[in-house]
């Protein structure tokens, strides 16, 4: 990468004051573009979902790695939580989404309850061979009482489709028997999952992300406080893929004895560490045996270490310094925080990120791991929270002693709680991560890049003012 005019600028960057110039391209589709990630990690797009315990659980991690991406199961989740959820992402198929079931004689409102558990918005209704017999979906609720059993209600005897179909062709069964989403069954003819049409294009559009065996890659992280490495030896025993060592400072001395303390007991999987803003606190996490560092301080939408304390740094200038000193050892960077639209990704990539990592925007959608909820007007929205928030501290410390909660709740820097309303034309993280990906694919075609590191080599980035990021926005209700 490097500036228009030759020259770095005098000041640090954040990703609103910085634009990508097009250049001479011979990319002739976007679908030319590879986003796999170049880490070595096995993301077929550079998408990670940040550890946030109100957004990566089984649902998101699931889905984020059937289209390419990994997600990363928080710290404080209790071993016994994270192995049922590893297992769970293991077990999911890499084609069709995992259905929510109830039975015949399970009511409304229990149907009610788990209808929003996944994007596709149904509940498909088995007997007890775990054959569909039915499907329930929003509009089938309409008037009926909460104790109605489904049997009454659903729609009867659905169209199936045989697990050995391409996507293509259940694409094409779907539009031709006029249905937007389908059972999948095995030859048995019991449950597999669920197909929609979106689905079955994204099947096609996407690759997902696999270990060695075939299932879903899946990441955790490790708190710095405590054992880390028996910590990280039990999260590989349970089937983790990545190992994150977390911490909101990373360049301490405490994040070097714990990393040394995961890399001597964890030699075969993934490290990641940080979080960094600078080449000094690269080097020492990369010294200390991390394969790739997290990069970002104060720069979250659910952070407030910047306000608080003063500490932080712009995160495209982060990021840019940070990648140069990774990659001139052979390693990589994820860029943590700070992105707020498609831009934000393809400039982070340009400046040598690997992948980047995505929380609050992906909190908003209804497989992030908080409960749905209405507002009085209707509206279905989630809550999330900062990891360094007053909320997140106490459920972090819940086996402290009382004085040693109480103490720690003077030194929170995150939002406790914050709404964010599911988008009613982008309410799945499915439906953002085709933004994503289409955005970086054209910002690819438009700088002449095959691949992220191509992007990076070709990229041409400007400095604008306000006024030019302003300029670049739609208006959204015309003049």
């Amino acid at each position: 990468m490097r500036f228009i005019d030759g020259k770095p600028p005098t000041h640090e960057l954040t990703y609103s004051e910085v634009f990508l110039a097009p250049a001479f391209s011979d990319v002739a589709s976007r679908m030319d573009v590879d986003l796999t990630s170049p880490d070595g990690v096995g993301m077929n797009i550079p998408i990670v979902v940040a550890n946030m315990t109100a957004v990566a659980g089984r649902r998101m991690a699931e889905t984020v790695a059937r289209r390419g991406g990994l997600a990363v199961f928080p710290q404080d989740v209790e071993l016994e939580a994270v192995s049922d959820m590893v297992a769970s992402v293991k077990n999911a198929h890499l084609v069709v989404d995992t259905a929510v079931t109830l039975t015949p004689q399970d009511n409304v409102n229990t149907a009610r309850a788990l209808i929003s558990k996944r994007s596709h918005r149904a509940v498909i209704v088995v007997d007890a061979e775990k054959r569909p017999v039915g499907i329930f979906t929003e509009g089938d609720k309409e008037g009926a009482d909460p104790f109605t059993p489904l049997v009454e209600v659903m729609t009867p005897e659905p169209i199936v489709l045989p697990d050995r179909l391409g996507p293509e062709a259940m694409f094409n069964t779907l539009v031709e028997r006029r249905v937007h989403l389908a059972p999948v069954v095995d030859r048995s003819g019991r449950l597999v999952g669920v197909i929609t049409e979106q689905g079955a294009i994204r099947a096609d559009l996407y690759h997902p992300a696999v270990d060695s065996g075939g299932r879903l890659l899946v990441g955790a992280a490790v708190g710095i406080s405590g054992d880390a490495g028996a910590r990280a030896e039990q999260l590989v025993d349970v089937g983790v893929d990545v190992l994150v060592v977390d911490t909101a400072h990373g360049h301490q001395g405490r994040m070097i004895e714990a990393l040394k303390e995961v890399r001597s007991v964890i030699d075969d999987r993934p490290i990641v560490a940080g979080n960094v803003v600078t080449e000094g606190g690269v080097a020492d996490i990369l010294d200390a045996g991390a394969d790739i560092v997290k990069v970002g301080v104060g720069p979250g939408a659910m952070c407030t270490t910047r306000m608080m304390t003063g500490v932080g740094r712009p995160q495209f200038s982060a990021v840019l310094e940070c990648a140069v000193a990774a990659r001139s050892r052979g390693r990589h960077i994820w860029a943590d925080g700070g992105l707020r639209h498609p831009r934000d990704v393809a400039l982070a990539l340009a400046a040598g990120a690997a992948g980047v990592m995505i929380g609050s925007w992906f909190a908003g959608t209804y497989e992030s791991a908080a409960q749905a909820l209405r507002d009085p007007r209707g509206r279905v929205y989630k809550e999330n929270y900062g990891m360094a928030s007053r909320r997140a501290v106490s459920r972090r410390t819940r086996n402290d002693t009382p004085y040693q909660r109480a103490l720690k709740k003077f030194f929170e820097e995150g939002v406790s709680e914050s709404r964010l309303y599911l988008d009613p034309e982008a309410p799945g993280v499915e439906d953002l991560i085709d933004r994503v990906s289409a955005g970086v694919r054209s910002a690819c075609t438009y700088t002449g890049a095959r691949t992220i590191d191509e992007f990076h080599e070709r990229a041409v980035v400007g400095v604008q003012s306000f006024a030019g990021y302003s300029e670049g926005q739609p208006l959204q209700n015309g003049w």
